[in-house]
């Protein structure tokens, strides 16, 4: 069976954006690939971060994920750090990779742009490299991606052919991209030409697993629109990023198309679709976040899922890195 790999930091809960662009499409691929999901605290440390909040954080991404359908009998689910053979192989492949490379990462000069290059820490720059070892330490064959990510995976294709031609191995596998899905990219509710983020300030922007329907239906209400009625067809949502969004996210949900949404609700107003758009995500959402309000103070079951998870994901990376070091020449 082809082997996924996919990491999501553990920075805050989930939401709408993470549910209908990933979080579901990984459950839907526990059906036809060997899945393995990692909560990638250590990506989380390369900017300012609190400890307390971090370890806190790592549980309530395990209770979100497995809320939302990820079956740790089915899927390898643990945290990245658990595993030290993802900061080994890291090592080893900072030595295969270029700097050149990296220079060319545009999430670091993203990030790195607002605090300043000089003031950004090792790791941010890094980071893309680590990405790459908890790819090639499972030999993943596929990794889901966002259009944001295309980058770092073809630098862990890159990582992966130099160092198998280097030293004369096939150990790594070069992964395929997974791309797309319902919803890929849902926008925030304040500004339809930006992501919905954890990391907007404004809670409002979001749609988040533990909101309960109040918080839904409010924050639909006051979600960015404009005046005009919803259009009969996709074209006549051209340059209206808040009303494309809100159209998207209801077609996701109810798992139908752009077109069947506005063939349903065109010439209608927000006044009108908002409602329908909280009801159905209400819905949708129930199942998760009653899932999810029981899980997450469950600091024992957590801990133990994770546990195991780690085991099963060491089982599986070890080889791997002893291969590694002994392909390079070291001892021990």
């Amino acid at each position: 069976m082809k082997r996924v790999l996919s990491g999501i930091q553990p920075t805050g809960s989930l939401h709408l954006g993470n549910y209908l662009g990933a979080i579901r499409n990984w459950v839907a691929m526990q059906d036809s690939f060997e899945c393995i999901f990692c909560i990638v605290d250590l990506h989380a440390i390369t900017q300012p971060f609190d400890p307390a909040t971090l370890a806190a954080n790592t549980r309530a991404m395990a209770a979100a994920l497995l809320a939302a359908g990820i079956d740790p009998g089915r899927s390898v689910l643990f945290a990245q750090s658990a595993v030290a053979a993802h900061t080994e192989l890291a090592w080893i492949l900072n030595c295969v990779a270029r700097v050149g490379w990296l220079d060319r990462m545009t999430q670091f000069k993203d990030k790195a742009a607002k605090g300043g290059r000089e003031g950004a820490s090792v790791g941010l720059y890094a980071y893309p490299v680590l990405q790459a070892a908890d790819i090639l330490l499972y030999r993943a064959t596929h990794v889901p991606v966002g259009d944001d990510q295309k980058q770092h995976l073809e630098l862990a294709r890159d990582i992966a052919t130099k160092f198998n031609t280097d030293f004369g191995t096939a150990l790594f596998t070069l992964p395929e991209p997974v791309i797309g899905g319902p919803a890929a990219r849902v926008m925030s509710l304040r500004d339809g030409t930006a992501k919905m983020s954890k990391s907007d300030p404004s809670d409002g922007s979001r749609i988040n697993l533990t909101d309960d329907a109040d918080a839904i239906a409010q924050k639909f209400k006051r979600a960015k629109s404009d005046a005009d009625a919803l259009p009969s067809e996709p074209a006549g949502l051209d340059g209206r990023p808040e009303a494309r969004n809100l159209v998207g996210i209801y077609a996701a949900l109810a798992e139908t198309s752009v077109e069947a949404v506005l063939a349903e609700f065109g010439g209608r107003g927000f006044g009108a679709f908002k409602p329908a758009l909280a009801d159905l995500t209400v819905a949708a959402l129930a199942p998760v976040n009653t899932r999810l309000v029981a899980l997450r103070d469950d600091r024992g079951r957590l801990d133990a899922v994770l546990a195991e998870g780690a085991a099963r994901a060491r089982a599986l990376a070890d080889p791997v890195l002893a291969e590694a070091r002994r392909v390079i020449g070291l001892l021990g």
